[in-house]
């Protein structure tokens, strides 16, 4: 199957996977898929591809998909909750740094056949978490101040908060991205690949992030519509 298929397969699996989560757990089920996801792309950001014409690093479509899912609990739960999907998802990721290089560890038996692999993949995880946990919560709280600052001027402006959630919604996402893309290909990925390199994973990485922080915005909408019918039927039971 072509990479570029794969990429827009993921889209729309992980997304809807988010969707299907809140309607399903709530605010609980995005602060656990959060966690899934920040630790999923530390892992598959790794991998080098090549689509759409131009050389990107997988982990994108989770990455750009904890930005989703801090703009729905803002949205509907408020700046808190937002922020401490962050805290949450960064704690867990420093476990994982611990229990990943701990398997590193042991001696592997004489009948083992996976332990090259693991160090293969998981000696090059600490730098990639530790600069993404830096990075992750910089530019993710970047994210939430920049929501509920476009939403104080989309009240002004409209005179109603719950006008605008798109222009919140695109507004917050694509300047926190730009300084998640650019913070984290450096400090991830400098001196590993050339120049040339870098700037090609920049450019992609953003091209994904630009496109999936235009189409998650539907994505908003459709949690805020979960959320309202599920305060409606609170109300009426």
């Amino acid at each position: 199957m072509p990479n570029e298929l794969l990429i827009i397969f993921s889209f729309i699996l992980i997304y809807g996977s988010i969707v299907l989560f809140y309607r399903l757990f709530g605010k609980g089920g995005l602060l656990a898929f959060n966690v899934l996801a920040t630790i999923l792309a530390n892992i598959e950001v790794l991998l080098l591809v090549r689509a759409f014409g131009i050389e990107m690093t997988l982990g994108n479509v989770l990455f750009a998909s904890t930005f989703l899912i801090t703009d729905i609990l803002s949205e509907n739960h408020g700046k808190q909750y937002a922020n401490r999907a962050v805290v949450i998802s960064t704690i867990c990721s420093i476990v994982f740094i611990l229990v990943s290089q701990m398997w590193l560890l042991y001696t592997p038996s004489e009948n083992d056949w996976a332990s090259g692999s693991f160090r293969t993949i998981f000696s090059s995880t600490p730098r990639i978490i530790c600069a993404s946990l830096g990075v992750y919560c910089i530019s993710q709280l970047v994210d939430v101040w920049l929501y509920h600052k476009w939403w104080d001027w989309c009240k002004k402006r409209f005179g109603d908060s719950r006008r605008g959630l798109w222009i919140r919604n695109n507004g917050s996402t694509l300047i926190s991205q730009l300084l998640n893309t650019l913070l984290y290909t450096t400090f991830a990925f400098y001196s590993t690949y050339p120049i040339s390199t870098l700037v090609s994973i920049f450019i992609s990485s953003y091209a994904i992030f630009f496109v999936t922080s235009l189409l998650d915005t539907p994505f908003v909408y459709w949690c805020r519509i979960i959320h309202d019918k599920h305060e409606d039927n609170d109300v009426t039971d």
